[in-house]
This record gives C-alpha cells, structure tokens and sequence, in this order.
C-alpha cells in the first residue's frame, strides 16, 4: 500500500493516507478568541482537510480534542463538536487537558477517518 502526504514540511504533514486511512494531524484555529469559534474554525478545517482526502466528517473513527483549560471550554467546546457530528456516527475520542503550541489556542483536534 502506498502512503501519501499532504500539506507536508520538514517536521510534519497535515494529512496522511494509507490505504483506506486518513490521518490528520492536529487542526488550530485562525482568529476565534473563544472556545466555541474556534471549534467551529477547527472544524470547518477538518471538513476541508477530509474532503482533499476523500473522506467526511460520517466516516470518522477517532477522535482526539485537546483543551488548554477543560473546565473553562469543554462545555461549549462539546456543545459545537455535537451539533457538528453526523447523526449516529460518532467516532471513538478523547478530550484531555494540554499545553497548547501558542497562549491564544484553546482547542485543538486531530481525526483518523476511513476513506469514503
């Protein structure tokens, strides 16, 4: 089986396809200050990243959310993620806590999703 990488530099490539896989790596908001527009921002890069890929947000697999403060932002962090999700295809997923690459990133989401 033959690996493709999209959006690739020298430390790491956005996407990943092998086989019927795509993996993303993790998506970051652009200008959102709060926890719910930046999910949407992330999200909305997610959608595109899976449609390149050939796949979409019904043929996730995992999940993995990362919140610079849960107690603060899981909540409207979770309330946007829900209303995104195709209904009755909800991935395997995590959420945890972590220090984020810069101060203003509140969430961040990578997905590994089937191809369609």
């Amino acid at each position: 089986m033959t690996i493709q990488r999209l959006h690739s530099n020298s430390r790491l490539s956005g996407v990943v396809t092998f086989g019927d896989l795509v993996f993303l790596s993790g998506q970051v908001p652009g200008e959102a200050t709060d926890a719910s527009n930046q999910t949407r921002e992330v999200l909305a890069k997610i959608d595109a990243l899976l449609t390149e890929a050939g796949s979409d947000k019904s043929h996730l697999l995992n999940a993995t959310i990362y919140l610079k403060d849960i107690n603060a932002d899981f909540a409207a962090m979770n309330e946007v993620w829900s209303q995104w999700l195709s209904p009755g295809q909800a991935p395997t997923r995590t959420t945890v806590q972590a220090q984020l690459a810069r101060p203003e990133i509140l969430v961040e989401i990578t997905v590994i999703a089937a191809r369609r």
